[in-house]
C-alpha cells in the first residue's frame, strides 16, 4: 500500500540518534553509524522524529510501505516501556489527529492492561496531565497577566521597532540596502506571539526574517539568503530566536550551515524562548 512513512537521507546523517528517543514506536535504530528505519510496520509515518534531527535529515514521503500496525508497536515497543511512554505515545497520535491508530491503541490498553488504562485515561485530569513526545504540538492553558491601568492606557501607544518590510524569508532580498551592516535577527515563527517583550527586547536595532524550520518547505532558500546576508549585505551579527521546542532547532542548524558556507565569517547568537514567554538562554555560539 502507499502511504506516508519517514526516508532518512544518509548522506547527512552522523549517526547522533537524537531521533531515536522520539519515536517510542521503536522504528529507528543507529545501525552502522547510520539511523536506519528498522520495520515499515512501525513507522506510522507522522514524523515526530524530524524535529529532533539536527542535520534535518529525516523528512516524510509518500510510498509504497508496509501497513503500520497500531497493535503490534502498543504491545512490542510502548507498554513495555511503563506509562510515561504510554501517555507519551497516546498524546502523539492525539496531537496529530491519527484517530484511527489512536483507537486502536486504547483497544489493546483496555483489554490487556486495564488498571493502566484506567489510569491514563480514567479521569479528565490525568488525561489534561499528558506530556507527549512533540512538546510543540502540546495543548497548554496560561493566563493572561492583567494590564496594570496604566498599561492599557498606553497599549495602543506602544511603538513597533521594526526596521523593515517584508519580513517572511522566502519575500526578503538581501541585496536591498536596509540590510547592509545591520545586526539581522533570524526569528522562529512563534517567538513574537509568545514573548511579550518580543519587540523591545529582540528587534530592536534588528532587521529581521521569520521562518518556520518545521513547517516552512524550500528552507535551503532561507540559507542561501542568510549567505548572502553575510558576504553581500555584509551584516554585524546573526541572532537566531528559537523556542524551546526541539522542532526549532532546525533555524539554528540552517544559520550554522549559512556560516560555514560563507566567505565572510559574523557572530552568531542564539536566543531561546519558553512557551510562556520567557528568555530562557541567550548566548553566542
Amino acid at each position: 500500500m502507499k502511504r506516508q512513512i519517514i526516508t532518512i537521507d544518509e548522506q547527512r546523517c552522523t549517526g547522533c540518534g537524537a531521533c531515536v528517543p522520539d519515536c517510542p514506536e521503536g522504528a529507528l535504530r543507529i545501525i552502522d553509524g547510520k539511523a536506519r528505519l528498522v520495520g515499515d510496520l512501525f513507522c506510522d509515518g507522522l514524523g515526530a522524529c524530524i524535529g529532533a534531527c539536527p542535520e534535518d535529515a529525516i523528512s516524510v514521503e509518500f510510498r509504497e510501505a508496509e501497513p503500520y500496525d497500531e497493535r503490534t508497536v502498543m504491545r512490542e515497543h510502548i507498554i513495555p516501556k511503563g506509562e510515561n511512554t504510554i501517555r507519551a505515545h497516546l498524546e502523539h497520535l492525539r496531537s496529530h489527529g491519527a484517530d484511527t491508530y489512536l483507537a486502536e491503541a486504547l483497544e489493546v490498553l483496555q483489554r490487556e492492561h486495564q488498571q493502566l488504562y484506567d489510569n491514563i485515561e480514567g479521569s479528565e485530569k490525568a488525561a489534561k496531565q499528558i506530556s507527549f513526545g512533540c512538546p510543540g504540538s502540546r495543548a497548554l492553558s496560561m493566563e493572561a497577566k492583567a494590564p496594570s491601568p496604566s498599561q492599557d492606557q498606553e497599549r495602543d501607544s506602544i511603538p513597533s521597532e521594526l526596521r523593515q518590510w517584508p519580513i517572511q524569508m522566502h519575500l526578503i532580498n538581501p541585496d536591498t540596502p536596509q540590510y547592509h551592516r545591520s545586526d539581522f535577527l533570524l526569528a522562529a515563527d512563534c517567538t513574537a506571539f509568545s514573548m511579550g517583550g518580543f519587540h523591545p527586547e529582540l528587534i530592536r536595532s534588528h532587521t529581521v526574517g521569520i521562518a518556520c524550520p518545521k513547517l516552512d518547505s524550500g528552507v535551503d532558500i532561507y540559507r542561501d539568503k542568510l549567505v548572502k546576508l553575510i558576504d553581500k549585505a555584509r551584516i554585524n551579527t546573526l541572532t537566531v530566536a528559537v523556542m524551546e521546542v526541539p522542532c526549532c532547532s532546525g533555524l539554528l542548524n540552517l544559520s550554522r550551515e549559512a556560516l560555514a558556507r560563507a566567505h565572510r565569517k559574523v557572530p552568531l547568537k542564539r536566543v531561546v524562548v519558553s512557551i510562556k514567554g520567557e528568555a530562557l538562554k541567550e548566548e553566542w555560539v
